[in-house]
């Protein structure tokens, strides 16, 4: 399929996986849901050994997940908060940050094993499962930040202005980082599956940046959160 062609799929694929998603209301199927449209064109571009495809296509993946997933959980976010695995658990503690600048996002201590954790198993499922696996975990981490990007717009005085600032930089990193991840770390189980040649030796330069990436959001969290929650809470007007 041409390289034009193909992200238009993506993105319609992932719309319609949400759409699906609600009608059927099962929670824990919401990210295989996700998965679906994306991962047959992560194969396809590993095959013709164009990683720096598969990362943009499964960059466009993200954009629809974090788009269409924001936009249902800022329309309809007391639904979505069963819909969502740990969206409302991660609203709750978002908001208390937010509010009162307490919690695991403004403390080092607290939000680096948990990104250490995160990272560790996504990328011990990409390199077992082809990303088969990793592709959903990332889902729901896309979703549960997503659900309270939206679920903040709601409840926010400038709606727009606090879903903006609340995609913050360094998640956007963060992200970028994952996906690099996914798509270079699946492609050894994927190249013995589909018959095509790959060799994660001759990867280092995205796995370089990757994980460059990775180190400058935890650096970039640690330094800016507790400002940027301040940028947030005038956003939101909690408070006014």
């Amino acid at each position: 399929m041409k390289s034009t062609v193909a992200p238009v799929f993506i993105v319609i694929g992932t719309v319609l996986s949400y759409a699906v998603a609600v009608a059927i209301g099962i929670s824990w199927l919401v990210p295989v849901l996700n998965t679906v449209p994306a991962y047959p064109f992560l194969i396809g571009s590993l095959r013709r050994g164009r990683v720096d495809e598969a990362v943009l296509r499964m960059i466009v993946w993200a954009a629809a997940l974090g788009i269409s997933a924001t936009t249902l959980s800022y329309l309809a976010p007391e639904s979505m908060a069963q819909l969502f695995v740990h969206g409302e658990a991660y609203r709750k503690e978002m908001f208390v940050f937010v509010t009162t600048g307490r919690g695991t996002e403004g403390s080092i201590r607290l939000f680096l094993p948990q990104h250490l954790g995160h990272a560790a198993a996504f990328c011990v499922l990409a390199l077992a499962t082809g990303s088969l696996l990793a592709m959903p975990l990332g889902a729901v981490l896309m979703n549960y930040m997503a659900f309270y990007v939206g679920a903040l717009g709601a409840a926010s005085v400038h709606p727009l202005a606090a879903m903006a600032l609340a995609w913050v930089p360094w998640a956007l990193i963060r992200i970028i980082s994952f996906i690099t991840l996914g798509v270079v770390l699946g492609g050894p189980v994927l190249g013995r599956l589909f018959g095509f040649d790959y060799r994660l030796a001759g990867q280092r330069r995205w796995l370089t940046w990757a994980f460059a990436g990775l180190a400058i959001d935890i650096l970039l969290k640690w330094a800016l959160a507790p400002w940027w929650r301040g940028l947030i809470l005038s956003a939101a007007g909690f408070g006014h």
